[in-house]
């Protein structure tokens, strides 16, 4: 019986990147001519490092034939631009107060500057994308936000607003194309006044107009933990259900609680999971989307079920 060769020290670590893409392989099959909405945020954004790895990702899954469509904030970039033109933030209940000189910083930084700067670099990675912007084709419709007061009176919160229509077809198309859609956080109001959206919320938004298969929240955490001390408690998969369980026993609280609430919303909206995962860990999106451990929090419906396994890679590949 002929012996088996014994690797050498290169051949192993090439045989370990083998079985890692064998691994990938049931869920590249799965997750094709899928949906996927990333919400790309501040905390991402500001990391120049994490991001390039984050867009080589998108690439990569685009490549791979999953669908991907960007939707981003920049509220850490707005507050800089604010503050070089001299004019003070102002947040009720947690939201930039967007008067007129702040609704021109917003547009100009998120919707134009910031926008194109993204897309400039998916292009420079190998990627195909689009802006979606007031310059080109504003897929984001709405109306104003208003938020009742501890008398019950509306808060005046200046140009802010919420999403209430989403050009899905647009997105669709490009989508369909091969390309990355990116859309800023604004939208255009009833009466043609641009404004400015919580990019969590214009996510979701985005998310339930499309159906979207996943919703992908990067954010500067690793996701729900039953012990905020203990990076190792991770918990890799809640169902909705289970979720709502952690919060009324409170291993889920403080700035976690409206984030959570939020993915719950989202999931009843008909989207069918959510990740939560730390964007600043280098290729965070792969290790979470083509790995069967992940390496964040997803939330599911409880009508959904997320086999512990993709499906057989091996059974093909001899």
């Amino acid at each position: 019986m002929p012996t088996k060769p014994t690797a050498t020290r290169a051949q192993q670590k090439a045989i370990q990147k083998a079985d890692t893409l064998i691994e990938a392989l049931g869920w590249i099959r799965r997750f094709r001519d899928t949906t996927t909405v990333i919400k790309l945020g501040g905390s991402v954004l500001e990391h120049p490092d994490a991001l390039r790895h984050l867009l080589l990702d998108i690439v990569f899954m685009t490549t791979l034939g999953m669908r991907v469509i960007v939707v981003h904030g920049g509220g850490k970039a707005i507050s800089r631009a604010m503050d070089s033109a001299g004019i003070e933030p102002r947040f009720v209940q947690g939201r930039r107060y967007t008067d007129e000189a702040t609704l021109a910083i917003v547009e100009q930084v998120l919707a134009t500057e910031l926008n194109h700067e993204l897309v400039a670099k998916l292009e420079e990675y190998g990627g195909r994308a689009m802006s979606l912007n007031f310059l080109s084709t504003n897929v984001l419709f709405g109306e104003q936000l208003t938020l009742e007061g501890p008398g019950g009176d509306s808060l005046d919160l200046g140009h802010v607003g919420e999403v209430t229509r989403v050009d899905r077809l647009t997105i669709d198309n490009l989508a369909y194309a091969g390309q990355v859609p990116v859309i800023p956080s604004m939208a255009l109001g009833p009466d043609g006044h641009k404004l400015n959206v919580n990019a969590d919320t214009a996510a979701t938004a985005v998310a339930a107009a499309l159906g979207a298969d996943k919703l992908v929240v990067l954010s500067d955490i690793p996701g729900v933990l039953r012990d905020m001390t203990d990076p190792e408690s991770l918990i890799h998969s809640l169902s909705a259900s289970e979720a709502r369980r952690l919060i009324a026993d409170g291993t889920i609280a403080g700035g976690m609680i409206p984030k959570i609430e939020g993915c719950l919303e989202t999931l009843a909206r008909g989207v069918g999971k959510i990740h939560i995962i730390d964007g600043r860990l280098r290729h965070s999106l792969l290790l979470e989307i083509y790995t069967t451990s992940g390496v964040g929090t997803e939330i599911v419906r409880d009508d959904v079920r997320t086999p512990a396994s993709p499906p057989s890679a091996t059974a093909s590949v001899g």
